[in-house]
């Protein structure tokens, strides 16, 4: 009887863990988390969300290095950043996973990345995952689209399906193209599908 506890034990601990509720992420309508705190971009400059922002508002993902699903969406976060850009959105990607710096999400790992993917925009190391908690991050990749008063208009997914092929409503874009005409974002929230943020217990 004695043994069968002892067995049981590891798997009753990997439920716990799965239980575990995930951070409750900032609510829409909430004004831009810390704007004036100063990131490592992979330039070596050090900047903030209000370094980033532009007249139409910012687009901040969480995003990383060694995600499965990150590089599955790679093509497709490169394309809404540059039509974010396009659109006078500021574009701001962070990298949250601070218990990963050894195993992949370097700084050094990170410019790398960015210059394979040919990243045209900030791409910043979130320390000790300091914005992934005060957004209530907890995937990679994970949306945040602040409007141009810096309230938050759009939290999640990209777009409704991991497989780029098996997509019918591109989240995101229909959110940036809604605030460029004035309108109400009509989907305000998706779930993000993504790795969880390999934060330092």
């Amino acid at each position: 009887m004695k043994k069968l506890l002892v067995l049981a034990l590891p798997v009753v601990a990997i439920a716990l863990i799965a239980l575990q509720p995930a951070i409750d992420p900032l609510p829409i309508g909430s004004s831009l988390p810390n704007p004036e705190l100063k990131m490592k971009d992979i330039s070596g400059k050090e900047v903030s969300f209000k370094d980033a922002t532009k007249s139409s508002g910012l687009l901040i993902i969480f995003s990383c290095n060694t995600c499965p699903v990150v590089k599955g969406y790679q093509s497709r976060i490169n394309e809404i950043c540059n039509y974010a850009q396009k659109n006078n959105f500021g574009v701001i990607l962070l990298n949250p996973n601070e218990a990963y710096r050894s195993k992949g999400d370097s700084y050094d790992d990170m410019k790398s990345y960015a210059n394979k993917e040919n990243f045209d925009w900030y791409y910043v190391v979130d320390k000790n995952s300091v914005m992934a908690d005060a957004f209530g991050a907890n995937r990679t990749p994970e949306v945040f689209l602040f409007d141009k008063n810096s309230k938050l208009a759009y939290h999640g997914a990209i777009d409704d399906n991991s497989d780029g092929d098996g997509v019918s409503r591109k989240h995101l874009k229909l959110a940036i193209d809604e605030l460029l005409s004035s309108k109400p974002v009509s989907q305000k929230q998706s779930k993000s599908v993504g790795c969880s943020i390999k934060r330092v217990s």
